[in-house]
């Protein structure tokens, strides 16, 4: 397994193989480097950064007048070798420096610089020089060149969104995430900024009117709210949304009050109530002066944290009357304290517990110490992104407006969508969904995570997309059909004010996806791209708009358009550090369900950065499931990842998802029907039950019947004339008779005498009657 085999075999066009068990070195990573046809020479060696880090650099000498590029150098390098054996860095170079003996001089290769080419290929304009340094400030790396690619510097959709808010107040330009998936370097992506509209009007602080609206996200959560009503069990809670921080040192129970008084102050969302006028319902923002949250200190010991948690979760909200924010603190010791916050989901998302936080971990410390908090005040609040979306999107009654457009397309592109997935559940579903639910953890692998990420990269597509299409095809193997339509939450934080406030942004988005033909996951994949991008490029419309508009057949049995939720979360880490205090969060167990199957991920990186692996659960109803059914669909997904990374070409039919538990099942255990068998012949097993019950009943037929004894008598005499005639076995007597008990005796008659009947119907054609 020398370079020379090895890289025969993967340079094949339909080579599979997973590497494990040894290493390539670097010598095989330069024989890939030279197949690519702008390489004339290549070395690779591993070098150390300013960090102390080892990084593999590529020394490349080019075969032509131009220098090859450093995206295209690193997908090819990719397709053959694993994610972390592709270098990280490449240089140009006019020739490899040499020893006097002829051997590569080490010491004379340049060092690399970040981020890609050596020498890095610079802006050339003023738009690529802003859009090289909001790379980097979204990414966080530095010296961005024109020819990086932002989703292999680290970029994801959530960071995309970002990066899209920065070149919108930077450059005045509109740009789609859409683009920045066709588009991914700054070099490319400069050239669209022509094409570009016009930025969208500013978001800044206005003038409120007499009643605030709901914006149209937190229009759905108050109509769930009140469909949902004090529901048995959940009371309202389905949306509460809780954190719990374990704190380990002194408490000031005064100080923690006091910190969450400043936080409702600065963040008017979580002092914002919603009254209601003739049905309709408004923001109506508390001062600061009248809303004093309380928090509730309880004892319980480490043995009822969990169930004391899980009770203070599932009181739900009075929205109308109640400030959607909640805090508890539990008392295990002297010094060891649980700090649980529930935050109603119209008042907040996933992205707003960093900002809610860090903001509250400051002003504890600062009201500790006795000082004010002294945060700068917010730019805009979440009453100002009300107003403000409702002047982007405008009026559906304008064709031109972004509203009415975006509803264009998604009316073509949900048109004929399925009422309800059918998933394979244990129970019925019923009329009324309780929303009661559990969760079942999900885990991949390092290895997978790997391979899945250079499937995305082969394909031009996300990770998350690559989830998408292996979800798609485990449920189409489920037996859920091949028009899948599965729901994805996407970062409605489309403006960097909007960064660090606590509010309601997110918006969901419907994929659909067609499964049919039996595609590959690859195949697959670039189906899920194509139908994603076009998605992206209309994600602003509210999805609760979109239900309003395409109004689906209406039950309170499932979630509108979709069933099964996957949302990738790449949210800014949520951290409470005070100083004096250590602290960990803690799992709150809500039982709740949402929708019939939710599953959420994340990612797992290493401390050089490298794929560590996919963790996440399965929320899944127990109106339908029992746990041992979702278990098995974590595990089929599991597999079926595996084997599609393994043959990325192959059919998603023939993708391997049984466990051996479940092959054995199915070949042998629901197969093995063997058991016992008496030896006698059916005369004997008759006259057996003749003799135990002579009298009883054997047959009935309309007002007649005739008893074991009597039936066993005139077989027996119909048996003899048999015999007489020559019947025995190997004899086939004709029985032309319609149903009576004379062709009960018939039958038993022609058994005893050891022939076989054949039965004749008097009513069939003389023809088939001849024939038989």
């Amino acid at each position: 397994w020398r370079s020379d085999g090895v890289l025969d075999f993967l340079g094949r066009a339909d080579a599979q193989v997973k590497l494990r068990g040894f290493r390539i070195e670097p010598g095989e990573i330069e024989a890939v480097l030279l197949r690519h046809p702008g390489v004339a020479q290549a070395a690779v060696i591993a070098r150390e950064d300013a960090a102390g880090e080892k990084r593999l650099v590529g020394y490349v000498v080019a075969a032509g007048a131009g220098a090859p590029e450093a995206a295209s150098l690193r997908a090819h390098v990719a397709r053959s070798v694993p994610d972390y054996m592709v270098p990280s860095a490449y240089v140009v170079l006019e020739r490899l420096p040499l020893t006097p003996n002829g051997k590569l001089d080490r010491g004379a290769l340049p060092a690399p610089e970040v981020g890609g080419l050596a020498p890095r290929r610079g802006p050339r304009t003023p738009q690529e020089e802003i859009l090289c340094a909001l790379f980097g400030e979204v990414l966080g790396v530095s010296g961005v060149g024109i020819a990086d690619d932002f989703f292999e510097l680290g970029g994801h959709s959530l960071l995309a969104t970002r990066l899209i808010s920065r070149i919108r107040a930077s450059l005045d330009a509109e740009i789609s995430i859409r683009s920045l998936f066709e588009a991914p370097t700054v070099e490319a992506l400069a050239s669209r900024l022509g094409e570009a509209a016009a930025a969208r009007p500013a978001l800044r602080a206005v003038e409120r009117p007499c009643e605030i609206p709901l914006s149209y996200a937190q229009r759905r959560l108050w109509f769930l709210h009140r469909l949902e009503g004090e529901s048995e069990g959940h009371k309202g809670a389905t949306y509460t949304i809780p954190v719990a921080v374990r704190l380990e040192g002194a408490r000031d129970v005064a100080a923690l009050e006091a910190g969450l008084w400043d936080v409702m102050e600065r963040h008017e969302s979580l002092r914002t109530i919603f009254p209601e006028r003739e049905g309709v319902a408004h923001q109506e923002i508390l001062a600061a002066s009248a809303v004093r949250a309380r928090l509730v200190v309880s004892a319980v010991s480490e043995a009822g944290l969990a169930g004391a948690l899980g009770r203070a979760a599932g009181e739900g909200f009075d929205l109308s009357a109640e400030p959607p924010l909640r805090a508890h603190l539990f008392e295990l010791s002297e010094r060891a304290h649980v700090l649980l916050l529930l935050l109603h989901h119209i008042a907040g998302d996933g992205w707003s517990l960093a900002p809610l936080l860090g903001d509250l971990a400051h002003c504890y410390a600062a009201r500790r110490s006795g000082q004010a908090p002294g945060l700068a005040p917010l730019p805009v609040q979440y009453a100002d992104y009300t107003l403000w979306q409702h002047e982007v999107l405008g009026q559906e009654s304008d064709g031109e407006s972004a509203i009415a457009r975006q509803l264009g397309f998604w009316r073509g592109q949900l048109a004929g969508l399925p009422d309800a997935i059918d998933l394979p559940s244990d129970r019925a579903r019923p009329a009324v969904a309780s929303h009661r639910g559990e969760v079942v953890g999900l885990r991949l692998s390092g290895e997978l995570h790997v391979a899945l990420g250079e499937l995305a990269r082969a394909g031009g597509a996300s990770l998350f997309m690559v989830l998408q299409a292996g979800l798609a095809a485990l449920l189409t193997r489920l037996g859920a059909g091949s028009d899948i339509v599965i729901g994805s939450p996407i970062a409605g934080r489309t403006d960097h004010a909007l960064d660090d406030l606590v509010g309601f942004f997110v918006n969901t988005l419907v994929l659909r996806t067609d499964t049919s033909g039996d595609p590959s996951l690859r195949a697959l994949i670039g189906r899920v791209r194509a139908g994603n991008l076009l998605a992206y490029g209309h994600a602003e419309l509210p999805f609760e708009r979109l239900v309003e508009v395409l109004n689906p057949a209406r039950s309170l049995s499932h979630h509108p358009l979709f069933q099964v939720m996957l949302a990738f979360q790449n949210n800014a880490a949520a951290r409470f550090d005070v100083p004096g205090l250590a602290t960990r969060f803690e799992p709150v167990a809500t039982a709740t369900a949402k929708f019939d199957l939710a599953l959420s991920v994340s990612e797992e990186r290493g401390t050089d950065g490298t794929p560590a692996g996919i963790s996440g659960v399965i929320e899944y109803a127990t109106d339908l499931f029992r746990r041992d059914t979702v278990e098995a669909i974590a595990g089929r997904l599991v597999r079926l990842l595996e084997a599609a990374a393994a043959h990325p070409d192959r059919a998603i039919g023939s993708l391997d998802i049984l466990s051996g538990e479940e092959r054995a099942t199915i070949l042998r255990g629901w197969n093995d029907t063997a058991h016992a068998l008496s030896a006698a012949t059916l005369p004997e097993l008759f006259a057996a039950q003749v003799a135990r019950r002579p009298d009883a009943i054997a047959v009935v037929f309309e007002d007649e019947s005739l008893s074991y004894g009597a039936l066993d008598r005139r077989a027996n005499r119909l048996a003899h004339h048999l015999r007489a005639l020559g019947v025995g076995p190997e004899t086939v007597v004709g029985l032309c008779l319609a149903r009576s008990l004379d062709m009960i005796v018939g039958l038993i008659g022609i058994l005893k005498a050891g022939g076989a009947y054949l039965p004749l119907d008097p009513h069939y054609p003389q023809e088939r009657l001849a024939f038989m």
